[in-house]
Order: structure tokens, then sequence, then C-alpha cells
């Protein structure tokens, strides 16, 4: 396997996963990762909280922004060695065939070739243009390419940042939506312990009163049996009694006794012994 292109490993290391450019005033974040601080603004633009990084994902409670001198300095160096190694003339490549420049470009087998090349039986019938030419058109397609292609990532990086806001939003519906569920069964439990409260205390006055009521009837009932057993506790003394004696003042005993017994009938119970 090939080794990796050291340069291209270097570019790739010094420019920003979102603008895809060399970084400018390059910030890490807390999971190490580096933005422009430009870049990374405007992504999290619209969130206060719960921001994360465009590259690993990690979330962070808070923004926190760490400037990375050294890397900007590197990437300053590289700047200038790129801008030094423009000015200088790179070293032509030869034909390894005929060992001439490769000044000529063939379209139909889009390679650099020499002046020798083109007139071989090769290339003859080809169309062939300055190798010059051929690198202007082809770095004007790469350059449109990657307009393109920098379009593209403005446009998904857009759309990323607008689910994420939608996702926050729909997150922080959620929680809001859960604080009213349960405020609302906290009201309707304090409700319903209320209304027991107050149900279980009408129950206990009602069990107070029944008690009341029964102790009242149980004890007019008392008083009017005492009354009944004395009476015939009387008539039967009564009977005991000698001849001339139970004889005398019958009337009287028994419009005593007539009087007590119609008494006690035209005596209305009480509603409450009735029932009791």
């Amino acid at each position: 396997m090939a080794a990796a292109n050291p340069a291209k490993s270097l570019q790739d290391e010094l420019t920003c996963s979102i603008c895809l450019d060399y970084f400018k005033d390059p910030v890490s974040l807390d999971c190490d990762h580096n933005f422009c601080r430009a870049c990374i603004t405007q992504c999290w633009e619209g969130f206060a909280t719960e921001i994360s990084c465009p590259q690993c994902r990690e979330i962070f409670p808070q923004r926190n922004l760490r400037l990375n001198r050294q890397l900007r300095n590197v990437v300053e160096a590289a700047r200038e060695l790129r801008l030094s190694s423009g000015r200088e003339p790179e070293p032509e490549r030869q034909c390894e065939k005929h060992k001439e420049p490769l000044k000529l470009f063939c379209k139909e087998d889009e390679i650099p070739i020499c002046l020798v090349c083109e007139r071989s039986k090769e290339h003859r019938d080809h169309t062939v243009i300055p190798a010059e030419e051929a690198a202007k058109e082809f770095k004007e397609k790469i350059q449109a390419h990657l307009k393109t292609l920098k379009e593209e990532g403005e446009k998904l990086l857009g759309l990323k940042v607008s689910r994420e806001k939608r996702s926050q939003e729909h997150l922080r519906n959620i929680q809001t939506e859960r604080q009213k569920i349960v405020s609302v069964f906290q009201r309707l439990w304090q409700f319903l312990k209320e209304q027991e409260r107050l149900l279980l205390a009408q129950l206990e006055k009602l069990d107070k009163e029944i008690v009341k009521i029964q102790n009242e009837n149980v004890s007019k009932l008392s008083q009017e049996i005492s009354r009944l057993n004395n009476t015939i506790s009387e008539m039967e003394g009564k009977c005991q009694k000698p001849v001339t004696e139970l004889l005398q003042d019958v009337r009287s005993t028994f419009s005593r006794h007539s009087a007590v017994c119609i008494g006690d009938k035209k005596r209305r119970i009480p509603r409450n012994i009735q029932t009791g």
C-alpha cells in the first residue's frame, strides 16, 4: 500500500471541517476538535445551551472556546510555505519514453505527452493542446466542482443546524408537557385527599349522632320498663293481700293503675325510639 501524501495529511489537519479552508482564528472545544471561531459561532447560532461538536457530536452544557495559538502559528507557517513554494519554479516532468518535457496534453487519452509523442502514430490523430492550457481548464473544472461541493456543504450544515434546533424545540415541548401532566395530577391528588378528609369527617359526625340517638332511646326505654315493672310488682303485691284488704280501695287501685296504663297508651313513643 502506498504511503499517504504527507502534504495532503498536513493540509487536512490545518483545514476547518466546516468551511473546508485553512483555519482562521482557530479555537478548540472541550472535545479537542478545532474550528474557525466564526464558523463554530455561526454553527451554534440560536443555541443558548446543549450545544454540540459538529464533528464528533459530543454535547456541551455551555460554550467554551479556547484559542489554539499553536495551531494558528502552524497555519500561518503553512500559508507562508505554500506562497513561497508557489513562487519557486517546479522542475519539469519528463516523458519516460523520450526523456523530453511534458509540455502537451492529449485530450483523448487524458495524459500529458511530449513533442515527440505528439508526432508518434499513437497520438497523431488525437486532439493535443499545451499542458498549461489543459492545466488551466482542469483547474477551472476543479474550482467549479469545489464551489459546488462547498455550497452543498453549507446547505447540509444549515440543514443540520435547522434539524438540531427542531430537535431541541421538540425536547423542550416534551419537557413542558411532562411538567403540565405532573402538575395536573398533583392538583388532582390534592383534591382527592381533601375530598377524602371531608367525607371521613362527615362520616365521623354521623357516627357520633347515631350513637347519641341510640343512647337516648335506650335510656327512655329503660325508664318505661322500670315504671312498668314497678306497676307489675305493686299489682302482684296487691294480689297477695288478704281478701278484706284486697277488696279495700279496689276502685281507686284499678283507676290508678288504669290511669297509668291509659296514660302509657296515650303517651306517644318518640319517633327515634320507635325506629331505634
